[in-house]
């Protein structure tokens, strides 16, 4: 069996995830970075995006908003603004999100408040895009 890291997820609501993982893929703010058992420890601030891990051969995938990364050679501890396991997504929901933040966003003419929807809109398109991975 490969060695495993632990991978934990957790937003300032709930525990999303807590596994024994062979693998981690996470968006970084500077990139993608992977994450094996025995990584050397460093911490990294999240991107939007979708974090993968692999366990038994398989590949899940999960959003992830903003926060942060620890990484120590036997874990990880993602402590995410916000984290939805795909399987948990409500892709109508997301879509409706999407298209609010794009009507949101060309109207506005405050660069604050243009702001915001474009991270709206990022989000939203993640998490449609987190969905569609994970299948």
């Amino acid at each position: 069996m490969a060695s495993t890291i632990k991978l934990e997820v957790v937003t300032p609501d709930r525990m999303v995830l807590s596994e024994d993982v062979e693998y981690v893929g996470v968006p970084g703010l500077l990139g993608q970075f992977g994450v094996l058992n025995n990584h050397i420890p460093f911490l990294s601030a999240l991107a939007i995006g979708s974090l993968y891990y692999r366990k038994e051969g398989r590949v899940a995938y999960l959003f992830v908003s903003g926060g942060f990364a620890e990484v120590s050679p036997e874990s990880i501890t993602v402590l995410a603004e916000s984290a939805e396991k795909a399987e948990e997504i409500d892709i109508a929901r997301a879509q409706k999100a999407k298209e609010r933040a794009e009507q949101r966003l060309q109207q506005e003419k405050d660069k604050i408040a243009a702001a915001r929807a474009e991270a709206a809109l990022r989000r939203a398109i993640q998490r449609i895009s987190t969905k569609e991975k994970q299948g």
